[in-house]
């Protein structure tokens, strides 16, 4: 349980391909410091001069189901839910700011934190399987909105964002920001054979145009997102957010 790297060697088919994977079973919902242990991990194999392109991949019955939950509530105290805030914030800027692309490999559910880290890579490859949303709203918090924003027009990011409700891969394809959808057990497949055409260009080239992409996007992600979670402690403040978290514990987790 955790997250781990593995680099290809210098030389062969997968040379300068980093994979980064997340587990954390049973639904990959990360723990504060899962959160900082990911971010971490992009910031060491970005910082790599062997690599060019990362794949970020999370195996199991989904890619990301967002924060744990149940180590919030565990706290009497409010430094779970702002390790969580924090944690987060650091893991999407992370994916954000890696110095090489970032290609998400996206299976099964994709939902809160899920959106902030595919809403921040570079390319999105998807199971055919995979949904992506934010219950935010159903589980007493706010924030990735900026992400979503990332992923589908306003005035459907919004109606999804009130709502809860999901939106496939597919659907995400015809927008155009997911690269490939395939069926489940070419999911590696598909995001290695991205990695491999990227991987082929000048290493130098790519960190440059990774910054000069980053340079001209027209929305601060990081103050973006913090502006967003600052609502989240709001509610948390406000004593509105304990009864959804605990209703939702109370189901499960469903």
């Amino acid at each position: 349980m955790g997250v781990s790297t593995s680099i290809a060697a210098d030389e062969g088919t997968d040379a300068g391909i980093a994979v980064v994977t997340v587990a954390y079973p049973p639904v990959n919902a990360l723990p504060v410091a899962g959160w900082y242990e990911l971010a971490q991990a992009l910031r060491e194999v970005g910082q790599d001069p062997r690599v060019r392109v990362v794949v970020l991949a999370a195996p199991g019955r989904g890619f990301n189901a967002g924060v744990d939950i149940k180590e919030i509530q565990r706290d009497p105290g409010p430094q779970s839910l702002i390790g969580a805030n924090r944690g987060c914030a650091e893991a999407f800027a992370a994916v954000y700011e890696c110095q090489v692309p970032v290609i998400a490999a996206v299976q099964g559910f994709c939902l809160g934190g899920g959106i902030g880290l595919v809403g921040n890579a570079d390319a999105i490859v998807a199971a055919d399987d995979a949904v992506f949303g934010l219950p935010e709203l159903d589980r007493g918090a706010l924030g990735a909105a900026t992400h979503l924003a990332r992923l589908v027009p306003p005035h459907l990011m919004r109606p999804l964002y009130y709502t809860g409700r999901t939106v496939s891969a597919a659907e995400l394809q015809r927008f155009g920001t997911v690269w490939e959808v395939v069926p489940r057990e070419r999911l590696t497949e598909a995001a290695m054979a991205l990695a491999r055409q990227i991987a082929a260009k000048d290493g130098y080239l790519l960190r440059l145009a990774k910054e000069a992409i980053n340079g001209i996007d027209p929305v601060d992600v990081r103050r973006s997102y913090r502006f967003e979670q600052g609502f989240t402690f709001e509610a948390n403040l406000a004593g509105a957010s304990d009864a959804h978290r605990e209703a939702f514990i109370a189901t499960g987790g469903k």
